[in-house]
């Protein structure tokens, strides 16, 4: 059976990449914007097409032939998100009923729609009802509401104000109810949902047991081991409660917003089509699923998390950005009788926990400021310490290419007065360190200006302690 992944180097979609991958019966093929961003140990085993939902050429292209299609797409982070949904999920229908594709498998999100209803979920609804109004090809609709698991947005938020907060004085949303999930609970959903023996199109609804989200938080402090209270006012907008997550969490002001948009109304089952479909499938308790993200995350297996997809500096060549930078600070340092695998290992473990040298204070300053002005700071860390691929966040960076042995990119996701990357190449016997900037008018000028003697003591000592850090590899 040939099956499309859209999505795959999302949260959810490159989860579900490693299941269907393990599955002998299908032959994979991945739907994505730029195939740098596919990371593949066994590259034979899958097609990858190159393209977009808005390319409607690349888009038959990808669905000719195909049975069975996985629509993991969204556009919250751009303004018009809401008609880009809607564009995008009929380009797909329609070009896969066109195709002669049997079966569509959609993720969306809980919820009815009614006046408290926002517009992010809105939009998934929306985009559930447009890839369901096609007679000619089958649609399962599976509907999760708050999913929980290493790296997702909602664990990522409840966790750090759980572990950040020991009081917490939250709006009135805390009581609202949801039916929280856990992530491998999803894909189960998603990959049985291939072997379906059912024609006609189904909205499956799935969740644990009914939490408000004050006992979330509640739960995951007991999983933590941790004592914590939470003080409900209901003076606290919306507005103020973005800035709030926004300030003690990985996610920037926008999602943020989106997200507590979506709070005010309840997100639980309106079926048991669950329970009807897929019995063999017990979802496990919201404490597990928390306590079993927190395993994977002390264990350094944190396969996607929700930051994958944001931003697309890596969905274009990024060398002529480079080429037409204005502002250049380079630096290169000599090293002799250390080995490039080591010069290598040593700046593509930078930041994390692990920080920027010397100078870490000024640069968790700066991401203290760019939280302030809704950046999206330093608090999203890394995946992993010690590997990165392309589209992985690295606190305020964005890996946009990474050779091993060679080059590391990263594009700059700060609050900037312009665009900026900075890169590291490496040969047999230097070290290449460039920072390139193309400001945004007077102000970007006067920006980089101002930064220079920062920039001075900053990059130099931090060219120079990854070659030291190499070093003591050696030693």
């Amino acid at each position: 059976m040939k099956v499309l992944l859209t999505g795959s180097t999302g949260y959810i979609g490159r989860r579900l990449k490693q299941i269907l991958l393990a599955d002998e019966n299908i032959d994979l093929r991945l739907f994505v914007r730029n195939k740098q961003s596919v990371s593949l140990k066994n590259s034979k085993k899958v097609e990858v097409i190159e393209g977009n939902t808005f390319d409607k050429e690349s888009l038959e292209k990808a669905l000719e032939g195909v049975h069975t299609a996985f629509y993991m797409i969204h556009s919250l982070n751009r303004k018009d998100y809401k008609n880009l949904d809607k564009i995008s999920a009929q380009n797909f229908v329609d070009i896969a009923a066109s195709c002669g594709v049997k079966r569509i498998i959609y993720l969306g999100g809980l919820g009815v729609e009614n006046e408290n209803t926002s517009e992010h979920l809105l939009s998934r609804l929306e985009t559930g009802q447009v890839l369901s109004s096609n007679p000619k090809v089958q649609t399962i609709w599976v509907r999760a509401g708050v999913i929980i698991g290493s790296g997702s947005t909602s664990f990522e938020i409840i966790r750090n104000l759980t572990e950040k907060l020991p009081v917490m004085t939250t709006p009135k949303w805390v009581d609202t109810k949801a039916q929280p999930i856990a992530v491998s609970d999803v894909l189960n959903y998603l990959y049985e949902s291939i072997y379906l023996k059912e024609e006609k199109n189904l909205t499956i609804d799935v969740g644990a047991e009914q939490l408000t989200y004050k006992e979330m938080m509640l739960k995951t402090a007991e999983a933590l081991d941790l004592k914590r209270y939470i003080i409900p006012l209901p003076f606290l907008s919306i507005t103020l409660s973005s800035y709030w997550l926004n300030l003690f969490t990985p996610v920037r002001f926008g999602v943020a917003k989106a997200l507590i948009e979506g709070l005010r109304s309840e997100v639980i089952i309106q079926n048991d089509n669950a329970k009807k479909y897929f019995p063999n499938i017990k979802p496990i308790s919201y404490l597990n699923a928390v306590k079993k993200a927190v395993e994977e995350i002390e264990k350094n297996q944190v396969i996607s998390r929700w930051s994958d997809r944001f931003g697309k500096a890596w969905d274009k060549d990024h060398s002529k950005d480079l080429a037409d930078a204005i502002f250049v600070d380079r630096k290169i340092e000599y090293y002799n009788n250390v080995s490039k695998e080591n010069i290598y290992k040593s700046f593509i473990s930078i930041g994390g926990k692990e920080g920027w040298f010397d100078y870490d204070f000024l640069w968790k300053i700066r991401g203290v400021i760019d939280k302030m002005i809704g950046g999206v700071g330093l608090k999203r860390g890394r995946r992993d310490q010690y590997n990165l691929r392309v589209g992985d966040s690295l606190d305020f960076w964005k890996v946009v290419d990474v050779q091993e042995n060679k080059r590391l990119l990263l594009f700059a996701q700060m609050k900037l007065p312009g665009t900026a990357w900075l890169e590291f190449k490496v040969d047999d016997e230097k070290l290449i360190q460039s920072a390139y900037f193309y400001p945004r008018g007077v102000f970007g000028r006067l920006y980089w200006y101002a930064l220079v003697p920062l920039h001075y003591f900053v990059f130099t000592n931090m060219i120079k302690s990854i070659v030291k850090k190499a070093k003591d590899k050696e030693n």
